[in-house]
């Protein structure tokens, strides 16, 4: 792509689509869309009003640049600076796990486990997308967010102020910050792929995502076994424990709750991909 020639928003895509594909990068149009409309101001439709108008050689050197990026693979939400998550917008960068869809199905499973939570907490926040959005759909709750890393929980503050949420958060480790503190609904997103599979992750992730946000050890287990059996003693009667786990985890996951002793039946909930995403228990009734 030279600025000698005359690149009109059609010929951009699709030289664009070709290149990203030939980089391995899926749904190659889609995201050279996405990357044109941050160079020009336009939305998608706006693009497809303007098939023929030439780009100024401003937009054609952002757009470049961004180009560039992607061809390594950088992720498009590091490139744009954003990214949706249950209807809400947050930013991202490598300092944070960019919010997965999949994740959206612990909030839902959340919701419809204690819609009546009046204290919720989330262990390993990073971008905060988990406690903003359970914030935001529990007006009345008081929301408690944990994080080890000073980077992640200032993206996450701002992700609170930036989408209107009050949330308290804490740095520390796991549950170390609400020692003596309890909870209706405690959630938890943490790092579950095996030590050994992470180098056979895709680019995006391997290479942009904090290692400490994959990472679950040598089975990919080891936060659960950690949290599980500690979490009933941060939990109010009759208050849930919920957690995002990854491919083929949960019935290993739900063994951990169910040799606990502390919890009542085992849920589990599926992601719109059919996979098992949440596994969670309430606390048993304790004197």
């Amino acid at each position: 792509m030279t600025q000698q020639e005359t690149w009109t928003t059609l010929k951009v895509l699709a030289w664009t689509k070709d290149y990203l594909t030939a980089k391995g990068v899926e749904n190659a149009r889609l995201e050279a869309e996405w990357l044109l409309c941050a160079a020009t101001g336009l939305d998608r439709v706006g693009l497809y009003l303007n098939f023929d108008k030439p780009l100024n050689d401003g937009e054609l050197a952002s757009f470049r640049a961004m180009v560039a990026r992607r061809a390594r693979r950088e992720p498009l939400q590091h490139i744009l600076g954003t990214q949706e998550f249950y209807g809400l917008d947050f930013e991202v960068s490598p300092d944070v796990l960019i919010p997965r869809h999949d994740t959206e199905t612990l909030v839902a499973e959340a919701l419809a486990r204690r819609p009546d939570a009046l204290s919720v907490l989330d262990i390993g926040t990073g971008s905060g997308c988990i406690a903003v959005a359970l914030a935001r759909h529990l007006p009345d709750a008081t929301v408690t967010a944990i994080d080890i890393s000073p980077a992640a929980l200032a993206m996450a503050r701002r992700n609170a102020e930036r989408n209107g949420a009050v949330v308290e958060f804490l740095a520390g480790s796991l549950l170390a910050p609400v020692a003596g503190r309890r909870f209706d609904l405690i959630v938890s997103n943490p790092p579950y792929i095996p030590t050994a599979d992470i180098d056979r992750l895709e680019p995006e992730v391997r290479d942009f995502d904090p290692r400490g946000a994959l990472d679950g050890g040598p089975d990919g287990l080891d936060v659960y076994r950690t949290l599980i059996p500690a979490a009933p003693a941060h939990l109010n009667p009759a208050g849930w424990f919920l957690v995002e786990v990854g491919i083929g985890q949960a019935p290993a996951v739900g063994e951990l709750f169910r040799n606990c002793g502390e919890y009542g039946p085992v849920a589990t909930a599926a992601d719109p991909g059919g996979i098992e995403r949440v596994v969670g228990a309430q606390r048993k009734d304790m004197p």
